[in-house]
């Protein structure tokens, strides 16, 4: 597969072979050249103190005490040419629209596994398969009204997809302030090329809500349930609340009465249509998942069961975004789309199957190896770095319980110029673009970029040193 050879040197995004700056990096390199590096150290110090100030922070897991930290912001964008973005803009839209049907499919007639396309062991028995969900209308198919796609680049024209979110998909405040903070740290450099706008995000965004709700468009209330302030992603939760003219709500906000959600107000009662729900299933309802919640609203998978509510994204998504699911989209594009995918996998093999276990427990230190059900980094193993101690520690655990786990070849990432406290130097990213069903697929031109700050690191994830980039989709 192009791109896919991890002996190969990373492909750098803004160098050419020969060392020169791609056609479309030219006024950025020449921007960072007159600038300097004292000068670019002072705007990212300034970016720095201003992602402080307006608290768009995270919290870091294990950080004795769930520390506030601004996000890491890498002043230097990284530029996707018009050409390259209508690809991926293809590739998304089919792989979501093929994601929505694989559910609107394995809660419905599941012909799919009925077919043996995909092993209906391997749905019906995930603990993300909610069957509570069968034969539960979702307003226009979209089970996942809210998809952060994760994408990597290796080559020239290769971007393979590594992973679906389709639970809870966070980043997309990051995305939004980082545009706003280069504006306004860097407007000069805004001049020099036309980059495709971001700040309608919004706007798609309440429009994609709306069309979800189960009754008129005058009587449409959207809500933002998060866990509440102590949730890492808190920030985001407020942020995007706000932007939507949303009420930001928690659990105790709500309350089902006769089957339908009602907000707590000093005016009373009011009805609930939409929810975009920031906690994961299992803290939803204390009726129909975790009785210990304390999160969620007594009877509230029942309203939606009647289709008296619409939850974004809706109960039961994360069977369709399973890391041992993953493998099998690419038929899942075939078998509903009649249709080649625009964008590959990265090859992937699935410990359930002996065989495929074997093989990896044998190449164990060449391998990446993740939790099938595992997130933000965690859970995995990176077999090149890992020490002897490390794979037969988790060799271990593989053998004990192999269904748990996929494995993936360690790929070469692409590399974007970074401003670390050295300078300028070449750094892993990876891009997670935001894909929205309602009536229609709707995105925004760009994503997230997430950068591996360390040197040599493949992990982006802000939770475990990441940084973020501001991602130019460059006009024609």
């Amino acid at each position: 597969m192009q791109g896919m050879d991890p002996s190969r040197s990373p492909y750098r995004e803004s160098l050419d072979d020969a060392g020169a700056p791609r056609q479309a990096w030219s006024a950025l390199q020449a921007w960072l050249d007159d600038a300097g590096d004292a000068a670019l150290q002072d705007r990212q110090r300034e970016a720095a103190l201003a992602f402080q100030r307006d608290g768009i922070t995270f919290a870091v897991h294990g950080d004795g005490g769930g520390t506030e930290r601004a996000i890491p912001f890498d002043i230097v964008p990284r530029l996707i040419t018009a050409r390259e973005w209508a690809m991926l803009q293809r590739g998304l839209s089919q792989r979501v629209r093929a994601l929505n049907l694989f559910l609107a499919d394995v809660y419905g007639d599941q012909r799919i596994l009925h077919d043996k396309v995909v092993p209906a062991e391997l749905i019906l028995g995930n603990s993300q398969y909610r069957p509570g969900m069968r034969g539960v209308a979702v307003p226009h198919g979209a089970y996942a009204a809210i998809c952060g796609i994760d994408l990597v680049r290796t080559g020239e024209d290769a971007f393979h997809v590594l992973e679906d979110n389709l639970r809870v998909p966070s980043g997309v405040s990051y995305m939004l302030e980082n545009r706003r903070i280069l504006g306004w740290l860097a407007p000069e450099l805004f001049q020099r090329y036309r980059v495709a706008p971001i700040g309608h995000y919004p706007e798609l965004l309440a429009r994609t809500l709306r069309e979800l709700a189960p009754r008129d468009a005058d009587a449409r209330n959207v809500v933002v349930l998060t866990p509440g302030p102590f949730n890492s992603a808190y920030f985001e939760h407020a942020f995007l609340a706000q932007s939507l003219g949303a009420e930001l709500v928690e659990g105790q906000d709500l309350f089902v009465d006769a089957g339908f959600v009602y907000m707590k107000t000093i005016r009373g009662p009011q009805r609930v249509d939409v929810i975009y729900r920031r906690i994961d299933d299992d803290f939803l309802d204390p009726l129909a998942f975790r009785s210990d919640s304390m999160l969620g609203a007594a009877g509230l998978f029942d309203a939606v069961r009647a289709g008296h509510v619409a939850l974004a994204n809706a109960p039961g998504t994360g069977v369709a975004d399973d890391k041992s699911v993953y493998p099998y989209v690419p038929a899942m594009i075939r078998y509903y789309l009649d249709e080649e995918p625009v964008l590959a996998n990265v090859p992937t093999w699935v410990l359930a199957d002996p065989a495929q276990a074997e093989h990896v427990l044998a190449h164990l230190d060449e391998l990446v190896v993740k939790e099938a059900q595992g997130a933000g980094g965690y859970g995995m193993l990176i077999g090149p770095l890992a020490s002897r101690a490390e794979l037969d520690a988790f060799a271990a655990r593989i053998r004990a319980q192999p269904q748990r786990y996929i494995a993936q070849p360690t790929l070469a990432l692409s590399t974007c110029p970074t401003l670390v406290e050295q300078g300028l130097a070449p750094r892993h990213v990876d891009l997670r673009p935001y894909v929205l069903q309602g009536e229609q697929i709707r995105m925004v031109p760009g994503g997230l970029t997430r950068v591996a700050l360390r040197e040599g690191s493949l992990i982006v994830n802000s939770s475990q040193g990441g940084g973020t980039k501001d991602t130019w989709v460059l006009q024609d």
